[in-house]
């Protein structure tokens, strides 16, 4: 079944902070389902061009269509999951019904699988914000796909993290591929975006400069400042 929320429409988008334009002008179209990476340097607008597709931001100038909605109509069917996960006060198990109190009321059985699927369950009644890093974040994931999401938004997600947490996490974006979620991932991780992109939308300036098939992009990029990143030279 085609996904609700693709093609994904970025037209002219404009974001003023302080004077200046952090997005100046973001033009872009996703079509196809799978994993789109965002790459680009620091302060390219990464984070900021995810945090208006969530509707976290409000942008000053553009339009945003996701399938047939807008960005408010799109919101239930979204999930986002941050560099730095954002807990409540609660155990785990209750951060998961807390997100997910449908699935809370009917199929309880549910917030255990959530947790099985990050090898959390052993840690099911333990404050979440006792968990270590990793583990946090697995949990910030397993809550994000309780609700299962046509669009899923990855901001960094496992920046930082240990290598056993990284791949789990991987490997559950790849199954939620598979299920017809579309997975926006902004990384810096370059071996991951050779791992995981089906295309890569690489941003400079609050610009997206570059947009192609992953294989393309990373065997010939087509701009300059995508050739130094990928080279590993310092942009200023």
């Amino acid at each position: 079944m085609p996904s609700p929320i693709l093609p994904i429409r970025i037209s002219n988008l404009r974001l003023i902070k302080g004077g200046r334009a952090v997005l100046d002008g973001v033009n872009l179209v996703t079509e196809e389902p799978g994993i789109t990476v965002i790459m680009g340097p620091n302060g390219a607008g990464k984070t900021l061009l995810l945090r208006c597709l969530h509707g976290l931001i409000e942008p000053d100038q553009g339009q945003i269509t996701l399938g047939h909605l807008s960005v408010a109509e799109s919101r239930d069917q979204q999930a986002m999951v941050f560099q730095h996960p954002v807990l409540l006060r609660r155990t785990a198990l209750q951060n998961l019904a807390f997100a997910a109190p449908g699935v809370a009321r009917s199929e309880p059985q549910q917030l255990i699988k959530a947790l099985e699927s990050v090898q959390l369950a052993e840690r099911a009644h333990q404050p979440a914000r006792m968990l270590s890093g990793g583990e946090q974040q697995r949990l910030a994931l397993a809550r994000a796909l309780l609700i299962k999401p046509a669009l899923l938004l990855l901001d960094e997600a496992t920046a930082s993290l240990d290598p056993a947490s990284v791949q789990m996490i991987e490997a559950l974006v790849k199954t939620q591929i598979a299920q017809g979620t579309k997975v926006i991932l902004v990384s810096h991780d370059q071996g991951q975006a050779r791992r995981l992109a089906d295309d890569v939308v690489f941003m400079s300036d609050g610009q997206v400069v570059e947009q192609s098939p992953a294989n393309d992009f990373f065997a010939a990029p087509k701009t300059p400042v995508a050739k130094a990143y990928l080279a590993g030279e310092i942009l200023l």
